[in-house]
């Protein structure tokens, strides 16, 4: 059995495996399968708790079962490479665009021959809310959950918010997706991370929705480690 943990910003998960076949799934740190595992892998974007420090971190020094075509290796975040050997294990032999929509936003792509290019990253939508609060003396922060569609004519000053946070970062995405499908027409479209489903919600049709994108890779990279 293969124990995978995602540690983020805000929250810890965990996924075992038996082979490619998903097991089980959960929050926190789970100390009873760390016991049961025959292997574990992490993947650390967040602070690291003192608990997890003796356990195996993915880097890009861990032999992995795509090539990364990126000019600094060393400071590419552990989980835009998870999420990236996710992409390749579920559509091996298919270019993807993979959005992981955390506390940041980031867009990776992989191509059909399992080679990362790497991609962009933008702020959260958390992120962005926060900071037109912090930044400017008059605008509320707006708290998004509960907050799906994006009006594209905000009528008041929380509407207007909303309007330019997702609504600008719904266009900003498909603006990406947009200019990857010019050179690979038959694109997958992979959404992950904390707001997949608010952006899945607000727009973001025909995008493959893989909560567990991240740990699906970590499992594929032992499987390819083995």
């Amino acid at each position: 059995m293969n124990l995978t943990l995602d540690i983020g910003n805000t929250a810890v998960k965990w996924a075992t495996f038996e082979g490619r076949t998903l097991l089980e799934q959960g929050h926190d740190l789970p100390t009873d399968k760390l016991t049961e595992a025959e292997a574990v892998l992490a993947c650390a974007s967040g602070k690291v708790p003192d608990t997890v420090y003796d356990l195996p971190l993915l880097s890009s020094e861990t032999p992995l079962p795509i090539h990364l075509d990126y000019k600094t290796p060393q400071t590419l975040g552990p989980d835009r490479i998870a999420a990236a050997c996710g992409a390749w294990s579920l559509h091996r032999g298919e270019a993807c665009l993979v959005i992981d929509a955390g506390t940041c936003i980031t867009v990776d792509f992989v191509d059909g021959g399992g080679t990362y290019h790497g991609g962009a990253i933008m702020p959260g939508l958390r992120m962005n809310l926060q900071a037109l609060h912090t930044f400017t003396a008059k605008l509320p922060l707006i708290d998004i959950d509960g907050v799906t569609k994006a009006p594209v004519l905000g009528r008041s000053t929380e509407e207007s918010i909303v309007a330019g946070t997702l609504g600008a970062t719904m266009l900003a995405l498909a603006g990406y997706v947009a200019l990857y499908r010019e050179k690979s027409p038959a694109l997958r479209v992979l959404l992950t991370g904390g707001d997949a489903q608010r952006l899945m919600a607000a727009g973001a049709t025909g995008w493959e929705h893989q909560p567990l994108l991240t740990m699906i890779g970590l499992n594929e990279i032992m499987i390819c480690g083995e």
